[in-house]
């Protein structure tokens, strides 16, 4: 395995989402369009997981619950909000105030801000096949799933006082529904008369198994010693348990909830927890939450931790970038990567006439130094001054001229317009925006017969689910992002657009071996 494999990397937002669900994905995307830098850690367990299909979500009623979180996934990229998949080990405090994020790979994300939205577990019981059809035919909540069984056989299983709750909603579904009273102590005998004069069979004994029939379906529910009840779905209510285990360091416990079946950890009405810093969302805090509740409740709760950062920024009278932040202290150790150019700069300016070059997410500088070797006037642009501090020294130290600039590749007019002869991005770090802001600001960088060259990786294998990585490549500005941009455009020719295999270059291993590249010349004026 290469270094660049067990190489840990420590990154820096201003709130690190834990959970990757409609309450941690609605909370990213209102942080996101408030310019907060966000990282939603996602370890793929939903607690919907294991159904087909969501219902009650208006504009969203039938969707399956992973397309869902496919298009929230999108549209927290669409505002450079990353997602990592990951598991998170344990949350802790550091000196400063901040929250450090230990992840299960060996890689850290320190934040201002966590949020909790990392849900809950259904602790079924234990009846033989049960499990097996958990969230297809075995189901517990009327609202996501009750409709579908309309008019049909149901069979509701109670294991615990508070299991008749929704026995009245059943009831409204289908004339055929039957309660089993599996463990009736404690059941409430004023509802069981009720719902016997109201049509329903009440039966009391131990359910052995579920049955399935040919099809695979649930055909019957058998009771110890007392045959078997002909079913087409069977309700059952879940215990559940909270999953808080990485907050425990920070004293965080989760509080028994009013309803004796579980735990759920308890916030204000901003969804802060007692650990200031520290929020929850989605059914975490409320285990009675759909789908459509755990979004709203993630939104509301990402405005809340909006409002909170904000009102430290001003007290501090700053207003910092995360992103700045995150890049700063990637910089602020040795040199990461070999110096060298990019052998795609090198090959592909060949033959061109020094002018004024623009490199853009300059990094360490190795080709902004060799841009201005070759005779180019070059600024060298980056959102860490760190970063420049080190070009610049470099620069100095080999009697070279190179221009630096720090910039955000997003801000409005982040550079001179229509200046450069050539303006390259090689690897660029820039995160997306709706509109494509940071696109269009290296296009209109690109003088009259200039040259726009971009390069990237090939992202097919970085997506690989053994690929451990602690950035979202998603996130950022892609190369097709830029040929989108110039397609059909009558003031551009695309000279090169393809993938090729990776030349030497600035880094001695590395994890990608195919680049992405892009080469465009800007119409002269006529």
């Amino acid at each position: 395995m290469s270094d660049q494999a067990t190489h840990t990397v420590e990154r820096h937002c201003d709130v690190c989402v834990i959970g990757g669900s409609a309450a941690g994905l609605a909370a990213a995307l209102q942080l996101g369009r408030q310019r907060r830098s966000v990282i939603v850690v996602d370890a793929g367990e939903p607690r919907n997981g294991p159904a087909a299909h969501m219902h009650s979500y208006l504009t969203g009623d039938g969707l399956p619950p992973s397309e869902l979180i496919a298009a929230g996934r999108e549209e927290v990229r669409s505002y450079g909000g990353e997602v990592l998949a990951g598991r998170v080990s344990h949350v802790s405090r550091t000196d400063a105030g901040d929250f450090r994020v230990e992840l299960a790979s060996g890689h850290s994300i320190m934040a201002r801000r966590v949020l909790a939205a990392t849900g809950l577990v259904d602790e079924l019981p234990d009846i033989d096949g049960l499990a097996q059809h958990w969230g297809r035919d075995v189901i517990h909540c009327p609202f996501c799933h009750g409709y579908e069984f309309r008019d049909r056989r149901i069979v509701q299983i109670v294991t615990h006082p508070r299991g008749l709750h929704t026995a009245g909603l059943f009831r409204q579904l289908t004339a055929q529904l039957t309660v089993v009273l599996h463990q009736p102590a404690g059941v409430d005998e004023s509802e069981l008369g009720a719902l016997r004069a109201g049509g329903v069979e009440i039966l009391q004994g131990q359910v052995s198994r579920i049955v399935a029939g040919a099809d695979g379906h649930v055909a019957a529910v058998e009771l110890a010693g007392q045959g078997s009840i002909g079913a087409d779905a069977v309700v059952v209510g879940p215990r559940f348990k909270v999953r808080a285990e990485p907050f425990a360091s920070l004293g965080l416990r989760p509080a028994a909830h009013p309803s004796g079946l579980g735990d759920f950890l308890e916030t204000d009405a901003t969804g802060a927890t007692a650990v200031p810093g520290l929020y929850a969302a989605g059914n975490v805090a409320d285990p009675s939450q759909q789908v459509l509740q755990a979004a709203a409740d993630g939104s509301r709760v990402g405005a809340m931790i909006s409002f909170s950062l904000a009102h430290d920024d001003i007290r501090a009278a700053a207003r910092p970038s995360a992103n700045e932040a995150d890049w700063d202290h990637r910089y602020g150790g040795d040199q990461m990567w070999s110096g060298n150019p990019n052998g795609t700069l090198v090959n592909e300016i060949s033959g061109l006439t020094p002018g004024r070059a623009l490199d853009v997410g300059a990094g360490e500088g190795g080709d902004a130094l060799w841009l201005a070797g070759q005779g180019w006037s070059v600024t060298a642009s980056d959102i860490s001054q760190r970063a420049l501090d080190q070009v610049n020294a470099e620069a100095e130290r080999r009697g070279l001229r190179v221009e630096c600039h720090r910039a955000d590749a997003n801000a409005l007019d982040a550079f001179e317009t229509a200046a450069f002869d050539l303006v390259s991005a090689h690897y660029a770090a820039i995160p997306r925006t709706p509109g494509g802001r940071g696109v269009h600001n290296l296009l209109n960088a690109v003088a009259p017969d200039g040259t726009l060259l971009i390069v990237s990786h090939d992202l097919e294998p970085m997506r690989a689910p053994a690929h451990s990585q602690p950035f979202d490549p998603d996130a950022y500005v892609r190369v097709d992002d830029f040929a989108a941009a110039l397609a059909g455009s009558s003031a551009w020719d695309i000279e090169l657009h393809e993938k090729r295999p990776r030349p030497p270059g600035a880094a001695s291993a590395s994890h990608h071996v195919h680049d992405v590249v892009l080469r465009a010349r800007r119409r002269a004026l006529t």
